[in-house]
């Protein structure tokens, strides 16, 4: 529940009189259903003309002002300001004076289409560090490196969460709304549901060998399944590519 002072600012927000303001876009925890008394509102403030990006900090209210052409503008993961992009994803059209512009660009912020998701998968290595780093825990575990083992665990899950999401046509959320979005909007593999993907995480945090193998093998099922539905070989390929040593995911000694 917002303060009432957030409220307020809110409130002044919507009924200000600015014909200059064609969008306003509700972001944060407030758009999401997670505010507390002490959240601030996060607004994406869309003017027609060009304008400078730049952020009005206060208490209540963050007033972030964007022109209609910058909201247009999608960075592809890992370029520009592509890190920006989630926090449009689940966010709240308040005025769209655009006809329509400002829907559809928000919507376009917050998926990826085929192209974009072969490119976080492949081209920008996602798939391939993730394999990387849970192949690493893994060696490290069987030789008796408990502490590197668990390092190179918990450095695999943003690959793996990029990876995960991605084949969804998603962006990874931030981690304070991860378990949130599992749980509102969740993915449609079974493995990947809140009640069983959350409990993999914590293990995998802790270097658990068998919860980084189950998941390797969920996702090794599911970049081959995206292959089939696209028509390419791209990810299994680059799984492949690993050859034997592939065989410390199906190693339990």
């Amino acid at each position: 529940m917002l303060s009432p002072a957030a409220r307020a600012a809110l409130d002044e927000l919507v009924g200000r009189d600015d014909p200059s303001i064609v969008g306003l876009v509700l972001s944060g925890s407030a758009a999401r259903g997670l505010a507390t008394e002490r959240s601030d509102v996060d607004v994406y403030v869309v003017r027609d003309d060009e304008v400078e990006r730049e952020t009005s900090h206060s208490a209540a209210i963050d007033e972030i002002y964007w022109s209609v052409s910058d909201l247009e503008q999608v960075d592809r993961y890992g370029t520009g300001g592509w890190y920006f992009r989630w926090s449009f994803a689940y966010a709240q059209v308040l005025r769209d004076r655009t006809g329509g512009r400002i829907t559809e660009a928000v919507r376009r912020q917050a998926t990826l289409d085929e192209e974009e998701q072969r490119w976080v998968l492949i081209d920008q290595d996602r798939l391939d560090g993730y394999v990387n780093f849970a192949y690493r825990a893994l060696k490290n575990h069987r030789d008796g490196r408990l502490l590197e083992a668990r390092l190179d665990a918990s450095e695999s899950l943003p690959w793996l969460l990029d990876v995960v999401f991605t084949l969804a046509g998603r962006l990874r959320p931030y981690n304070k709304y991860l378990p949130w979005e599992l749980r509102v909007h969740p993915l449609s593999v079974p493995e990947w549901s809140a009640e069983a993907f959350l409990p993999e995480l914590e293990a995998m945090l802790v270097g658990d060998p068998d919860a980084i193998r189950r998941t390797f093998h969920v996702v090794n099922r599911e970049v081959r399944t995206w292959d089939a539905a696209h028509a390419t070989t791209a990810c299994g390929e680059l799984v492949d590519s690993w050859n034997e040593e592939l065989d410390v995911f199906n190693d339990e000694s």
